[in-house]
């Protein structure tokens, strides 16, 4: 497995955190639920992004996810994160049975999986298509903390990232 197929998942769990109010990202790995960051505005004339389709992505998304947001992976690829309430160890054992694979985990602290969904094509790809899914709740965390002010859940114990081979490619 190639370590470029990682980046995007660190990546994205950067610019979420580095969008959260100053001091957030460290509390949320105290294990304290007590402390909550305070709700941001979401910047004037900003519009939600659509929630993407499972045709669009090529896989199925888990049900109860929340789609986040997604963002530029250059060559014409997407990466989109999904926050999910149910553990880690439920979202490997769905996206093993929905792709038929075991996919590999790639880090034991803090867990994260992956499943190559698709051929990675270095001419036209900037990352391989695949599923990335992340426990947040390691070492006593709460959670990821819900980036969507005022929607709930306040915290997701585990991410799925999803990046799709670029449009027109198998």
């Amino acid at each position: 497995m190639r370590r470029s197929s990682l980046v995007p998942a660190w990546i994205a769990c950067a610019i979420l955190a580095a969008q959260l109010p100053a001091g957030a990202a460290r509390r949320a790995g105290t294990g304290s639920q007590a402390v909550q960051p305070p709700a941001a505005a979401a910047p004037q004339g900003a519009q939600a992004e659509a929630r993407p389709t499972d045709a669009q992505l090529g896989v199925p998304v888990y049900p109860t996810a929340v789609f986040l947001r997604s963002y530029d992976a250059g060559r014409g690829q997407r990466y989109y994160i999904f926050g999910v309430g149910s553990p880690f160890g439920e979202m490997v054992t769905y996206y093993r049975n929905i792709l038929k694979d075991k996919g590999n985990l790639v880090f034991e602290v803090p867990p994260t999986h992956v499943f190559e969904i698709g051929r990675f094509r270095d001419e036209t790809m900037a990352f391989p298509p695949s599923v990335t899914i992340k426990d947040y709740t390691f070492s006593g965390s709460a959670g990821f903390p819900n980036p969507t002010p005022g929607s709930g859940p306040d915290r997701f114990p585990t991410l799925i990232q999803i990046v799709p081979a670029p449009p027109g490619q198998p």
